[in-house]
């Protein structure tokens, strides 16, 4: 009994799912500008790893996602870099959100879903991982903490790729 316990009590702390990028699927070509006015292309940031997360601010797991992807960025850097783009909203709104709670990442607006449809997203949040190749390794659906031990080993595990 204690055994079946723990294992639903595990099942119910997962709030994501991690899947494989298919290695048949090119991945999507990043040109993007964020509400700071800054180009964000593939070129650029190649040779090193991306973090691009999907979210909107209705998303209350994209809002409790959104500190530790934070302070990833703040401890990692700039590698790996951290891009955040809200889907389907409006700036003022985003604006609003972001500065009220102090959100100092990168937020690119999607504002009619296509960046989204492009990387395959149908759930919020949604976060890929890119290699320092460009390729997409990770899709993370569901939030997560960017700081504790599992998102680290997988960060890790690519900059081992590189």
């Amino acid at each position: 009994m204690g055994v079946v316990l723990a294992l639903v009590a595990s099942a119910a702390q997962a709030q994501y799912e991690k899947s494989a990028w298919p290695a048949s699927l090119p991945s999507p070509v990043i040109q993007m500008t964020d509400l700071n006015e800054q180009t964000w292309n593939t070129a650029d940031l190649k040779g090193k790893l991306v973090v691009l997360n999907f979210w909107a601010t209705w998303c209350g797991p994209c809002k409790q996602e959104l500190p530790s992807l934070q302070a990833l960025s703040d401890a990692s850097g700039g590698n790996p870099v951290v891009i955040t783009v809200d889907v389907k909203e409006s700036a003022s709104k985003v604006t609003t959100f972001v500065f009220g709670n102090r959100i100092r990442l990168p937020v690119v607006l999607d504002k009619s879903g296509e960046i989204a449809r492009q990387w395959g997203v149908r759930v919020f949040p949604t976060t890929v991982l890119i290699g320092a190749d460009g390729q997409a390794r990770w899709r993370i659906q569901g939030a997560l903490n960017w700081n504790g031990p599992e998102a680290r080993a997988w960060l890790n595990g690519l900059k081992l790729d590189q």
